[in-house]
């Protein structure tokens, strides 16, 4: 009787799969009559692929592809949606190189499959035949995961197994087994030194930076952890987790970055700056280095700086017409101080470089003195702090001017001396530029007389103040909506009488371009505070920043959430987004 149980078992399993292969035929031979309803296919070209196939003996999904009736990509997506799953276009989802690691090579070739990326547990995975239980199987048996099939085109899947089989599985293998051994600096150094595009953790951390770049991210973060290393991109100014190494091979990865940014390999106690250059594709890169001891082992940041990013309009930041034009009237002047306010990563730098490509031609003497030089300027003469040196902001401002510059931007006002310098060199024929980090700019006034400059030069000196956010950019993907009066009243949206508003909100599943955010890009939420008369006075009484904004706002300031709310209204970013970003 003991022995009867597992044949009947077997017999029971056999009927099941023997079902649902039958299913899964009828469902197949039905994408034909799909085709033929959806107008992708007609009566008579259907009978002379029939025909083709008679004669070629291929199946009748790839003559209707040969004979140029219809696309792969068309024909497969028709499929997915017959069978009620997700088709996917693997040309532009962002796969994860850790879910990749986890099917072998062979069988992922063997069953045309690639893992893409997780659903929680569940590992999801691109068939061009989802239908194959067999398969399914498989893959769910060697990664040790529930999977959920998506389905792509059989080119698009041959492509990813070369691509990222050949780019990141050896990479990560490799690598993996690279940190097996414990090595000295030394022997460390000659192994990830190397130039060779073989090198396991070279190309690794090649393929790391060249998937960053295409993300668009601005930042590369390695986090140690107890038992791996995260690998998070900061995209549109937000961290994600995308992948993950064993802890084993943080020596190697972090030899491997001092290397590349000429940092001391054998110093592990200090943080460390560092700098290189790369470029990827076709864009010119810059990558500033930080490692940081933690207690799991250094930290690496990689800030990558775009050097296209600085040829931007200011327009193309959002700066809308009105905005603009005060700011164009502002810089356009020969003299006087302008002021960028707002928090790291706010967007200040690029809208001053962005001034300066606007200003910068053969007739003005422009030079800048920055910690750290971001981006090399053509024509500008640009100087890097050596506070080791004794080269500071204040001490470079003074040589500065013994050399008849016309335009002078100062990286940050820092302290009394170097904003004493700055303001007196606006008052003395100069046009100055500088970042100030104030939640808003009525609050640069208020600052700079905190820290000990004279509020009458002050009010001589400054001519605007511009304050500034990053808010993501809502993707094409976006959705509208109608908000409640309560919403926007609660808001203070700034609603006519009767008026409708319809606002856009993102997809919360995405989509393949935003990488299933909902946002794809960034935009600038802006305030201008132009020096009045009025405010002049005030900032003379050493009012309050809330006495001050009350008075600009009173004069025409848009604040940054007004601001916010107007971008709104075109669909440019959400309500969410706004409230995240501004105070």
């Amino acid at each position: 009787m003991a022995a009867s149980v597992p044949r009947l078992v077997f017999r029971f399993m056999l009927r099941s799969v023997i079902e649902v292969m039958a299913q899964a035929k009828k469902k197949a031979k039905s994408v034909t009559h799909l085709l033929i309803e959806d107008g992708l296919v007609s009566q008579e070209q259907l009978l002379s692929a029939l025909e083709q196939k008679k004669q070629t003996g291929k199946s009748l999904a790839r003559t209707l592809i040969e004979m140029g009736i219809v696309s792969e990509a068309k024909l497969t997506e028709v499929l997915a949606q017959h069978l009620g799953l997700e088709f996917v276009d693997l040309a532009t989802y962002r796969v994860d190189l850790t879910a990749v690691a986890l099917l072998d090579e062979k069988m992922a070739q063997r069953h045309l499959t690639i893992p893409l990326a997780f659903d929680g547990d569940t590992l999801i995975i691109a068939m061009a035949d989802p239908t194959n239980i067999f398969a399914l199987d498989d893959v769910k048996m060697s990664t040790g995961h529930q999977v959920m099939p998506v389905v792509a085109t059989k080119s698009d899947i041959e492509d990813a197994i070369r691509t990222y089989y050949r780019e990141s599985g050896d990479g990560m293998e490799k690598a993996d087994e690279f940190a097996e051994d414990v090595l000295d600096d030394k022997e460390l150094a000659a192994l990830v030194g190397s130039a060779a595009d073989d090198a396991p953790m070279v190309r690794f951390i090649n393929f790391v930076i060249n998937e960053a770049v295409t993300a668009g991210a601005s930042d590369i973060h390695f986090d140690p952890q107890e038992k791996e290393i995260v690998i998070r991109y900061r995209v549109d100014g937000v961290l994600h987790d995308v992948k993950s190494l064993p802890i084993r091979t943080l020596p190697a990865l972090t030899s491997r970055v001092k290397i590349m940014s000429d940092l001391n390999i054998a110093q592990k106690r200090i943080p460390q700056d560092g700098h290189y250059e790369k470029t990827v594709g076709t864009k010119a890169i810059d990558f500033r280095v930080a490692v940081l001891p933690t207690v799991f082992g250094e930290k690496i940041v990689l800030r990558i700086l775009d050097k296209s990013s600085i040829l931007l309009r200011l327009n193309d930041l959002g700066y809308d017409g009105e905005t603009l034009a005060k700011y164009e009237n502002a810089f356009r002047r020969p003299n006087g101080a302008i002021l960028v306010t707002g928090p790291t990563g706010s967007g200040k730098s690029t809208t001053l470089y962005g001034t300066l490509n606007v200003l910068n031609d053969e007739t003005k003497n422009i030079t800048t003195v920055e910690d750290p030089v971001e981006y090399r300027l053509s024509g500008i003469n640009q100087i890097q702090i050596n506070a080791k040196a004794g080269l500071t902001f204040a001490s470079a401002l003074r040589s500065i001017l013994r050399t008849s510059p016309d335009v002078i931007m100062v990286g940050e006002i820092r302290d009394t001396e170097t904003a004493q310098i700055a303001i007196e060199s606006a008052l003395t024929g100069h046009l100055v530029f500088s970042t100030l980090h104030t939640n808003d700019a009525p609050g640069a006034i208020t600052r700079l007389t905190e820290m000990g400059i004279e509020p009458f030069l002050t009010a001589s000196g400054i001519v605007c103040v511009l304050g500034q956010r990053l808010g993501r950019r809502l993707c094409t993907c976006k959705q509208p909506y109608e908000p409640s009066a309560e919403l926007l009243e609660r808001l203070e949206f700034g609603m006519l009488d009767d008026e409708k508003i319809v606002l856009y909100k993102p997809n919360p599943t995405g989509c393949a371009r935003c990488g299933g955010t909902g946002y794809k890009g960034r935009v600038a939420l802006v305030e201008i505070m132009l020096m009045t008369a009025e405010i002049e006075q005030l900032t003379i009484e050493e009012a309050s920043t809330a006495e001050i904004k009350k008075i600009a706002v009173e004069q025409g300031m848009k604040t940054m959430r007004q601001d916010g709310w107007d971008k709104c209204r075109t669909g440019m970013t959400s309500i969410e987004e706004v409230l995240r970003v501004v105070i």
